[in-house]
């Protein structure tokens, strides 16, 4: 017999005001609202997924317990041997022989040892003032265009009331236009005004040299061109034939995280290189003008934007990188039915093509990130934590919720994708986060809307422009996309970061 299926769900009581007529006329009157909400993460933890964060942690252990072993070893005999020693007792052959082999295993040790990646810089691009729009002239404007029902403006109307995004967002108005339909070429010209304009800005700042460029990566979730996306950067900064490329297509906004994995395996690859990730995502791809309300929620928060990111993992570039990349983990739902067909690209009964977004959408991607962080825990929390954490999972009685872990030990500074203000909340009161840690994601929303996989570097630009990074800092970053797929990485700030000259944070609203 199948298990039924849980729903999580969160009650509300709504002030419906005074009863005007009737049995209880003068008399407040409430009601009870049930939503869906994220799983409560006290409740359950699967332990297989803190099994996994375990096996990551001492996999990449095993060189940094190795090696402090072996020198103790070596230094102890070395020790014991003095300079005369080594020349009344050895010939300088053996001699010679004896520093060969410590350099040797020096060459060995490195060679072996996995390369950090470090980031070098970012640069996330602020389009320009024409494409500026607040949320009464986007009702306005989907009104005026005579695609959409009463019934979709009103709906619009009141997500965009909800949504936590700003009056100064960026969108194209072409979309609104009332004979305007979904073309490549438009696609195109958004993907190179973003693209470019990211790019230029990191080019700018870091002053790298095109040709120390050898792996290129870019991720944009709907369009998906011939020539590829990558290929249009080939092309405008005429990059070498030998660059390795990549084009990321439909993996949503958790893309960027995935491209960040990919780049720092091709790094280790191909040694002593630059890898440069672009991630964007074309708002007028994404563009529905149908009345289906499960497709116009992306029309209410997805707005313009790109982030270009250069890697690297050369060992003196240390010493100019802002950060080095410590943990990644990646979590993947799509082998359950309702995490896969929670967000998809897909065309309504007349044939218009949009992003549907399912209602239980927060609930699975609520299981998926609890996966997610399970696994992450045992990589970044404090021994202390982590103790506490395993003594209520083996000793908890029914009384007792089970402990929760104590995130705020593990980060200095939280970016967590700007989806929509419901979703934040709710990933603050289940993580027990402070309005600090949040700020970062509340004013990217505010400010840019939902970039999609670009939105957390806006948050990291923002907490630079802040002065809020300083050396040693931890910064977690956490990004959702379709699938269902939830993934962190964390960083480590190797220096404290100064203002920014090319900040999407330095303009003033004019």
């Amino acid at each position: 017999m199948a298990r039924p299926r849980k729903e999580y769900l969160s009650p509300e009581i709504v002030n419906q005001g005074i009863e005007n007529s009737g049995p209880y006329a003068g008399s407040l009157s409430f009601s009870v609202r049930v939503r869906r909400s994220l799983p409560d993460f006290l409740n359950s933890v699967n332990l297989k997924y803190v099994k996994l964060g375990y096996s990551y942690l001492l996999n990449r252990s095993i060189y940094f317990v190795a090696a402090p072993v072996v020198f103790v070893i070596f230094g102890t005999q070395l020790g014991k041997v003095t300079f005369s020693d080594l020349w009344l007792e050895y010939d300088v052959l053996n001699i010679i022989f004896l520093l060969g082999f410590l350099g040797l295993f020096v060459y060995i040790y490195f060679d072996l040892t996995p390369c950090p990646t470090y980031l070098v810089d970012f640069a996330c691009f602020r389009p320009p003032t024409e494409f500026k729009i607040s949320n009464e002239e986007f009702v306005e404007l989907a009104r005026k265009s005579g695609k959409f029902n009463e019934a979709a403006i009103q709906y619009q109307q009141h997500v965009l009331k909800n949504s936590g995004l700003g009056d100064e967002t960026y969108l194209p108005r072409i979309v609104f236009r009332p004979e305007y339909r979904i073309t490549l070429r438009d696609g195109r010209e958004e993907a190179a005004m973003l693209m470019f304009g990211a790019v230029d800005d990191l080019l700018a700042t870091t002053g790298i040299r095109l040709k120390d460029i050898k792996i290129l990566i870019v991720n944009c979730g709907i369009l998906n061109t011939t020539p590829s996306l990558s290929a249009m950067l080939i092309n405008h900064y005429k990059l070498s034939h030998k660059i390795q490329s990549f084009s990321l297509g439909g993996m949503g906004c958790a893309a960027g995280v995935t491209a960040i994995d990919l780049a720092k395996d091709l790094l280790g690859a191909y040694p002593g290189s630059y890898a440069l990730v672009v991630s964007t995502e074309i708002v007028s791809f994404t563009w529905y003008d149908g009345n289906e309300l499960d497709m116009l929620l992306p029309n209410c928060f997805f707005r313009m934007g790109a982030a270009a990111v250069l890697l690297s993992n050369h060992r003196l570039d240390r010493w100019r990188a802002k950060y080095e990349l410590k943990q990644l983990v990646r979590t993947h739902k799509g082998m359950d039915d309702r995490s896969f067909n929670s967000i998809q690209l897909k065309e309504d009964a007349n044939g218009k093509q949009g992003i549907s977004v399912a209602k239980e959408v927060v609930e699975v991607g609520g299981r998926a990130l609890k996966a997610n962080i399970t696994t992450l825990s045992p990589l970044v929390l404090p021994v202390s934590e982590q103790f506490h954490f395993f003594k209520s999972i083996l000793f908890k009685s029914n009384s007792k919720k089970p402990y929760i872990p104590d995130y705020k030990l593990a980060f200095e500074r939280v970016c967590i994708q700007a989806t929509s203000k419901k979703v934040l909340n709710e990933i603050q009161k289940n993580l027990d986060l402070t309005d600090e840690y949040m700020e970062a994601s509340r004013k990217t929303l505010e400010q840019f809307g939902n970039t999609s996989s670009s939105s957390i570097w806006y948050e990291l630009a923002y907490l630079e422009a802040k002065g809020r990074i300083k050396k040693g800092d931890r910064i977690w970053q956490l990004a959702f996309g379709s699938g269902l797929k939830c993934n962190s990485v964390v960083w480590k700030a190797l220096t404290t970061v100064k203002q920014q000259n090319r900040s999407p944070w330095n303009y003033d609203s004019t």
